[in-house]
């Protein structure tokens, strides 16, 4: 980051904000044909352009391999027609630019594979995502193959085919809405998945927990044959905002409407989607190079929303958004990194805020929490312009070495979490039981909470802690923590005695109302022959209803597992691989 002074970084701002400058770095105007100016790591195509392939080819050389590299790209396509085979690898987000997915049409194709990893093993395969372009796949047995795990997704994409969610080897789940894919889906080794709002020709396949929320044609057969949990209706749903280019060659995000009333299939395929379209000078364009905290603060307190170009902010102190309304938008897998131990970000108790697209990433000195949303003690509804979450990950450890108490605290009633993987790292830089310290993943006190897709992995104790009244979630997934030392050092005091380990997801006791869909806890115990004795904890009322849970022991030391999957009911898996409890 630049050595720039913070107050003169402020005062500069300030003064292109009074002076009427559109999107303050550099952004061109409402007005303007031309590309703002999102910075070196976002690269914008056009049919017209030359040596395109060569171009993605270079970044996917780059970034095949590159886990836990500090580079970061967007690729944005202008309306038109494409022949091209886009490999996507870490930290590349693919965008289309058109007002519907059809207006970017790829032949060949957008995928991803995992020839990188040992026997194709696409379990690593994390941080790439595809949005609001069509692709008809020519390769690959013309079929798109998308074979990934998690903090990934596919939004707003047509694929004129099928599509492969495997590549030969093991995946481990992923993030579907608001797509179509023409042909057939094959999931393969997919160990979960999640599906929202799409819409397809048929699915084939399913592992351990196969999740399906307001999707057409959703496949046939029961939780225990098939391991699939099918939900009609999405109850309530903001598909994520997107960049697009209008017909006069201006650039502006659109922000599609709310529905609270239950939604099935896309909010495109055939229909005329709406939204509120935001024109691009109404956006602060972040740059890694010079932004810090202070100069994005100043920005939102005087009423920009904010686009992170693609890159890795070190961070003096929070980014707080404070308005109702605001957008957040990451390009490119920006990641922001709290310096000084902390929050990444506060979002006020305030209606309507959007956040997508985002790393946060614990740094040296320990935060409390790196994203908080609302304050202690809220109890204004937002039911009617709730805040949304989408395709956020909360990581400690792995990429550097950081602590966090807590990833996400939900203060506020009524937010909407949409795709989010809080981890603390299991491999890479600092993971170790002494080094990432991290005690939870997430926590919920607000009412009506919801989560479409939630993973939470390998924290040190309860990995989420839901505490708010009217929680709803479709989709967990979580590995417990694969390092415990001992069993000494890994329990605690329950209520009637000590409690070997602590389980992945824990309902507080005096919640009434809470219900659950399709949960997968999985275990591999490697520093110690530990026990967890639940998995699941929740109190025993009639309005607190978990449904489809299934624990798998991977693998481990001999005597290691999980006793029971919820409370003291279910089988074990310390000799046996699978427990399921309807």
């Amino acid at each position: 980051m630049m050595s720039v002074s913070t107050a003169a970084l402020v005062v500069g701002l300030m003064g292109a904000l009074s002076s009427g400058l559109h999107g303050v770095n550099g952004a061109k105007g409402a007005g303007s044909d031309e590309a703002p100016d999102f910075g070196p790591n976002v690269l914008i195509v056009d049919p017209s352009m030359p040596s395109v392939q060569e171009r993605l080819n270079a970044i996917f050389a780059e970034q095949e391999k590159g886990q836990f590299n500090a580079n970061r790209h967007a690729i944005l396509f202008k309306p038109g027609k494409y022949d091209l085979d886009v490999q996507v690898g870490f930290y590349t987000q693919v965008l289309g630019l058109g007002r519907s997915p059809d207006d970017v049409a790829i032949t060949g194709a957008v995928r991803s594979k995992a020839g990188w990893m040992r026997n194709r093993n696409a379990t690593c395969n994390f941080w790439r995502s595809v949005e609001n372009l069509s692709v008809t796949p020519t390769v690959e047995g013309k079929a798109n193959v998308w074979a990934v795990s998690q903090a990934t997704w596919l939004r707003r994409v047509r694929v004129k085919g099928d599509l492969h969610l495997w590549d030969g080897g093991w995946s481990s789940g992923g993030f579907l809405a608001d797509c179509v894919i023409d042909g057939k889906v094959d999931s393969g080794s997919q160990q979960q998945w999640m599906s929202r709002n799409a819409e397809w020709g048929s699915w084939q396949g399913g592992n351990w927990n196969m999740v399906f929320v307001g999707t057409t044609r959703p496949p046939t057969g029961t939780w225990q044959e098939k391991a699939y949990t099918v939900i009609e209706k999405t109850p309530i749903v903001r598909e994520k905002p997107y960049l697009f280019v209008d017909e006069g060659g201006k650039y502006a995000v659109m922000v599609p409407e709310l529905d609270g009333k239950g939604t099935q299939g896309t909010t495109w395929n055939g229909k005329a989607g709406s939204g509120t379209p935001m024109p691009i000078d109404r956006f602060f364009l972040a740059r890694p190079e010079r932004d810090t905290s202070a100069s994005i603060n100043a920005a939102l307190e005087a009423g920009k929303s904010l686009i992170l170009t693609p890159g890795i902010y070190h961070l003096e102190g929070s980014i707080r958004v404070t308005r109702p309304g605001t957008v957040v938008l990451g390009l490119g897998f920006a990641t922001l990194v709290p310096d000084k131990g902390t929050p990444a970000m506060e979002i006020a108790d305030v209606d309507g805020v959007t956040v997508g697209g985002i790393i946060f990433d614990a740094g040296p000195v320990a935060s409390p929490v790196l994203v908080r949303v609302g304050e202690a003690g809220s109890r204004k509804s937002h039911a009617g312009d709730p805040t949304f979450l989408y395709d956020i990950t909360c990581r400690v450890g792995g990429a550097s070495v950081g602590m966090a108490e807590t990833l996400m605290t939900i203060e506020s009633a009524n937010v909407v979490g949409d795709n989010l993987w809080l981890w603390r790292a299991d491999h890479g830089a600092g993971a170790a039981w002494n080094v990432n310290r991290n005690r939870n993943g997430l926590i919920v006190n607000g009412a009506d909470v919801t989560m479409y897709g939630l993973f939470v992995e390998h924290t040190q104790e309860y990995q989420t802690i839901w505490n708010g009244e009217g929680g709803r979630v479709y989709f967990y997934q979580s590995e417990m923590p694969y390092d415990p030392p001992s069993q000494e050092a890994w329990s605690h005091q329950g209520v009637g005695g000590g409690v070997r380990g602590y389980a992945s997801y824990k309902v507080g006791a005096s919640v009434r109302t809470h219900e659950a869909w399709g949960l997968g806890v999985y275990c591999v115990f490697r520093g110690a022959a530990v026990i967890a004795d639940s998995a699941f904890e929740a109190p025993a009322t009639p309005g607190v209803r978990l449904r489809h849970m299934i624990t798998v022991r991977l693998e481990g030391l001999a005597g290691s597992g999980i006793e029971h999957v919820l409370n003291d009911q279910g089988a074990s898996v310390i000799t046996s691989k699978v427990a399921k409890l309807e």
